[in-house]
């Protein structure tokens, strides 16, 4: 398997006016293609934190984040940040144009994704015209026009309703797998990270360090995020999870 990944002794600290605030220490673990890994921990514990070192919007105080020489990396946030005063399909080039890359061929991948995944009556539509579902969709188009290997996924559907997430989970899940995309999802919600992901590391309390590193085999035929809620293994890993996050220290 192809190694995408690699963080080695990560430790990170942020430094205010009020002194020093050590948030990571020695976190090390690697993402490999074809792969979806999950973070969870406590509030505080450096999950964002992770996604920020690894996108190079932060630089590590110690240790080493090493990625493979053809692996780029796409970042998908919260909030899905469409500018209403662009239409979605200038939303979802607005990347390409300010790294000069859109092409006819990128113009080409654009539209079989609007296609594929529903959007192509919604191109010319401003933003507040779409279901939070779409927009979702809309965000990680705009994310996946850039081609990357590697997506980081940043609570990605926490501000959507429970059903709708639901569903928006299964269509991106369907979407990173035809792709042959890889992922890491930082997410508080158990459940999501379960069902969407096939190894979950689990931070401790501030500063974070890696208590489990639980890979997720679920006995059951083409895997969704839907369908791994109904395997009978899933209870048996959502309490080995729960017990991690709530055992003291």
């Amino acid at each position: 398997m192809n190694q995408l990944l690699k963080l080695t002794e990560i430790n990170f600290s942020y430094h205010t006016l009020s002194g020093e605030t050590k948030v990571l220490n020695n976190v090390s673990f690697e993402v490999n293609s074809n792969e979806f890994v999950g973070i969870i921990g406590p509030s505080g514990s450096g999950k964002s934190t992770i996604l920020s070192l690894i996108f190079g919007l932060l630089v590590p105080d110690e240790g080493e984040v090493q990625m493979n020489n053809q692996t780029s990396v796409g970042y998908m946030l919260q909030k899905d940040h469409l500018l209403e005063w662009r239409s979605v399909y200038k939303n979802i080039t607005l990347g390409l144009e300010i790294n000069k890359q859109l092409t006819n061929e990128k113009e080409e991948l654009i539209e079989q994704m609007l296609s594929d995944y529903g959007l192509s009556g919604f191109k010319d539509a401003k933003p507040s015209q779409l279901s939070g579902g779409m927009r979702q969709r809309a965000a990680l188009i705009r994310t996946l026009a850039l081609q990357p290997d590697l997506l980081l996924l940043d609570e990605p559907f926490s501000s959507l309703d429970y059903q709708t997430r639901l569903s928006v989970a299964d269509d991106i899940f369907s979407i990173l797998r035809k792709e042959g995309k890889s992922a890491i999802m930082v997410t508080h919600d158990l459940s999501e990270a379960l069902s969407f992901c096939d190894r979950i590391i689990v931070l401790s309390k501030r500063p974070g360090t890696i208590k489990k590193n639980v890979p997720i085999v679920f006995s059951i035929d083409n895997k969704t995020p839907l369908a791994a809620r109904n395997a009978p293994e899933f209870r048996k890993y959502f309490n080995l999870l729960w017990g991690e996050l709530n055992v003291s220290e």
